[in-house]
């Protein structure tokens, strides 16, 4: 009697957390891998952050990232010592493209950090109190930032403050949080006429429960997606505000600034303007195909679920 007790015991055992965690990876890690694409753009992803992390040790010449001027080396085209050749004062073009991912990473970072949690709380809030006075105040002012076109806005931003990176991260991040309020508060609105919201209503569960615990978590799968899709509009963006001179200022490597010093060159020093301008596509293919991936790794996961 007590063998069978314990056998139905075991039986009936729930899986730990960190079974359940590990089971859930795997599954979705199968779904995400299937996708060769999204592979690609995961390892593009890895390799641009370990470049940017170790770039004083990967970088053939580190003081080249800062103020460093050699003349006798200057303007050279891609040859074994510099493989993506010179700037125009002797500065290996290689080292600064690894150094400027750093800026450009720290860029999608801040302004993600910043601007999905308050697009997400006013998304939240007016969605949930559609129909409100304090609905109407959020989206109204939400419509405006978005009715103008985001990178005339953040240009219009950078340009009354000092050109600089944090001045660009602060442009960018007060045209960015309107995505996430305009996306959360449909989804927002959508849901708080859902029986789970209203059977929390009923039972007494205070706003923040209902608005935190109940309504976000089923907002988190399309916020996540476009997060990975946006860093590489981040960076885009970020380099767009250095090309003309709004972003991280000499003698820091910034892709968009080196793009734009090099233009002058052209067509004959093709390498200072061409290989900046392909690590910019690169970087953003590679979180784009990423954020691709994880799209449609969540919503298999979402049509499994239902």
């Amino acid at each position: 009697m007590e063998a069978n007790l314990k056998t139905n015991t075991n039986e009936l055992s729930v899986p730990s957390a960190s079974a359940r965690f590990r089971e859930s990876f795997r599954k979705n890690w199968y779904k995400f891998s299937r996708n060769k694409l999204s592979i690609i753009g995961l390892i593009v992803v890895l390799a641009v952050i370990i470049l940017a992390i170790l770039a004083p040790y990967v970088t053939p010449y580190p003081k080249h990232a800062g103020k460093f001027v050699d003349y006798d080396n200057a303007n050279l085209a891609p040859c074994a010592q510099y493989l993506l050749g010179t700037d125009i004062i002797g500065r290996d073009i290689l080292t600064r493209i690894i150094f400027s991912f750093r800026g450009a990473l720290l860029m999608a970072v801040v302004v993600l950090a910043i601007s999905v949690p308050i697009g997400v709380f006013l998304g939240l809030i007016a969605g949930y109190f559609k129909g409100s006075l304090i609905d109407t105040i959020i989206m109204r002012i939400t419509d405006i930032f978005l009715a103008v076109p985001p990178l005339l806005l953040a240009l219009a931003i950078a340009a009354v403050l000092e050109p600089n990176l944090t001045n660009s991260m602060i442009a960018v991040t007060v045209m960015w949080w309107p995505w996430y309020t305009r996306m959360v508060y449909g989804m927002a609105s959508s849901y708080r006429n859902e029986y789970f919201v209203i059977g929390a209503d009923l039972i007494g569960a205070s706003r923040f429960h209902i608005l935190f615990r109940e309504i976000l978590p089923n907002c988190l799968s399309p916020i996540f997606t476009k997060m990975a899709l946006d860093v590489g509009w981040v960076i885009l963006i970020g380099a767009s505000l250095s090309f003309v001179g709004l972003g991280e200022q000499p003698p820091t490597p910034a892709l968009g600034q080196m793009v734009s010093d090099g233009s002058r060159y052209m067509p004959d020093s093709w390498w200072m303007t061409i290989f900046p301008a392909l690590a910019i596509i690169v970087i953003i293919l590679g979180f784009n195909l990423l954020g691709d991936g994880i799209r449609d790794m969540l919503a298999k996961g979402e049509k499994g679920n239902e």
